[in-house]
């Protein structure tokens, strides 16, 4: 099984035997942390963090109305960002490492990563894309086919974990989500973390606090930024919100009252 409880961002030597082998055979590990509603501002104000440094990002999901790629495991995204090029991924999620062929483990657009966060992590394989100079809106609006939205690789990517009934050009667009996103090089921390702010269109706010490393540093990485975070008074222990479940959620849910 690809998902397992861990406590905080503090595994423990029996939680990490537990996960050995996803996190020996994953290519990256990042740890997540999503901060209570009523603590987000003082979060980060605590940890320096300005706002308007922030790069302006809009998220978007792709999938039918009731959600068949996501009951599949499959997660189709795209991003637009001010001033950089604009990317797109298909992710399966949840996955294990040695499924995947030592040739498409070796594609520079391929990743295998474990996602871990007080309260369980998953391991997931992302094909990813980037748009060179070409505006996502122009696929996202249907201007031009969705398909051609994303690579080749990624489109047999897509279809050998979609849904057969289900192709890309099927699916309906489920944003956009306004994002800010900071990265960050605490003192004291030797390491850089990522702060980001999901703004929904309900008004609702998802604060993630993030940082990635090497499968063989995570315990250390996770007992050193939980002991940073609880010093300028992060909680911890909070019940935590996955962003793109929260986005798919609230945009199926507007289809179906439309």
């Amino acid at each position: 099984m690809a998902t397992t409880r861990i406590k905080g961002l503090a595994i423990s030597k029996a939680e990490l035997d537990n996960i050995r082998g996803l996190t020996e055979g994953a290519d990256t590990v990042e740890l997540k942390l999503t901060v209570p509603d009523s603590e987000q501002r003082s979060a980060l104000t605590s940890l320096g963090l300005d706002p308007i440094t922030a790069e302006i990002r809009q998220v978007y999901f792709f999938d039918t109305p009731d959600l068949a790629l996501d009951r599949a495991g499959v997660v189709v995204r795209a991003r637009r960002s001010a001033g950089r090029a604009h990317d797109s991924v298909v992710k399966l999620r949840p996955a294990t490492p040695e499924q995947f062929s030592a040739k498409l483990r070796r594609a520079p657009s391929f990743g295998v990563e474990v996602d871990a966060m007080p309260g369980g992590h998953v391991c997931s394989a992302s094909m990813k894309g980037t748009l060179g100079k070409s505006d996502a809106h122009t696929y996202i609006r249907g201007d031009k086919p969705l398909r051609k939205l994303f690579s080749k690789d990624q489109r047999a990517f897509y279809e050998e974990h979609a849904p057969a009934d289900v192709s890309l050009d099927d699916l309906s667009v489920l944003g956009p989500i306004f994002v800010l996103k900071a990265k960050f090089a605490p003192k004291g921390l030797n390491r850089r973390m990522v702060a980001e702010v999901w703004l929904y269109p309900d008004d609702a706010r998802i604060l993630e606090l993030s940082t990635k490393c090497a499968p063989a540093e995570m315990v250390g990485v996770a007992r050193d930024a939980r002991a940073y975070l609880t010093e300028r008074g992060v909680t911890l222990t909070g019940e935590q919100q996955t962003k793109t479940r929260k986005a798919l959620e609230f945009f199926s849910a507007r289809m179906a009252q439309s």
